[in-house]
């Protein structure tokens, strides 16, 4: 893996305008991880409305490098989307991070790090595996593993850890399923993952909950449907673990992939249930 530059600044609000300074990990900012799959990239397109979001309140830390938005990996900037790689689209992470700053107090923040690979087995973020899954893989795949210099949980974690430096990770969201449909040891390996994150970032499962949505569900005639009673079962294996509805949240006619209104609603859900979970701590 490359060697990613050191964060030494970070966006603070001070008496209501922006300023760049060196500081230690603030308790409030709010730092969420989120992986999975192409809804978790987000399906490619961004509603032009999306592209003026400008609330300093809502960072993301780039994984990669976003050449056309001036984006650095390693380096906060507000959350415009794309917030995973740069031809991602909308996801359940943008409005995520916006239900909760439009809800916390004006002192908080919220930060996200995105790390997904679209068509992608639950075993890509296994180091032991991701290089076989890798070599088995078609090209558009194998150009989005290397784009994390082909470990995209190394990646995870060390932007992770850098993440840490400035702020408090307080969850991880999970969107990835399609492409383990009916696979019924799927609860088993995240619960590995998840534990692997944990031990990795020094963070205990109570102070981290795992905030996992549904796919496209059977009312939108989602072709992975099934896939959400295995999902449902997450919370069986990991306690801290809550499964995201995905019930009326509109998808695309490939059945697969939600549309910009179903990532909205999404997101939006994944907040009230982050916000539940902060205001319960």
């Amino acid at each position: 893996m490359r060697l990613l530059k050191p964060l030494v600044a970070v966006l603070a609000v001070v008496s209501g305008s922006a300023a760049v300074h060196a500081q230690a990990p603030d308790p409030n900012f709010h730092v969420f991880l989120a992986l999975g799959q192409s809804n978790m990239e987000g399906f490619p397109g961004i509603p032009e409305e999306e592209k003026a979001f400008d609330d300093l309140r809502f960072q993301v830390l780039a994984a990669v490098d976003f050449p056309e938005l001036g984006r650095e990996a390693g380096e906060w900037s507000t959350a415009v989307p794309p917030l995973c790689r740069p031809n991602s689209g909308l996801s359940p992470a943008d409005y995520f991070g916006r239900t909760l700053i439009a809800n916390l107090p004006a002192d908080q923040r919220v930060g996200i790090v995105s790390v997904a690979v679209a068509g992608a087995k639950i075993e890509v973020f296994d180091d032991s595996k991701v290089a076989a899954y890798e070599a088995d893989s078609p090209d558009w795949r194998k150009r989005i593993i290397a784009a994390y210099d082909g470990g995209p949980y190394q990646r995870l974690v060390a932007m992770a850890r850098q993440a840490q430096q400035t702020g408090v990770i307080r969850g991880i969201l999970l969107h990835q399923g399609e492409s383990n449909n009916g696979d019924t040891t799927w609860p088993a390996q995240v619960q590995a993952l998840y534990g692997r994150l944990l031990a990795d970032l020094g963070l205990e499962a109570a102070d981290v909950p795992l905030l996992a949505g549904e796919l496209v569900g059977a009312d939108q005639d989602g072709a992975c449907a099934a896939m959400n009673e295995i999902i449902a079962t997450l919370p069986d294996v990991i306690p801290t673990a809550r499964v995201i509805s995905s019930a009326g949240c509109e998808a695309r006619r490939d059945r697969l992939h939600f549309t910009p209104a179903g990532y909205r609603e999404l997101g939006r859900r994944y907040g009230e249930a982050m916000l539940a979970l902060l205001a319960a701590d």
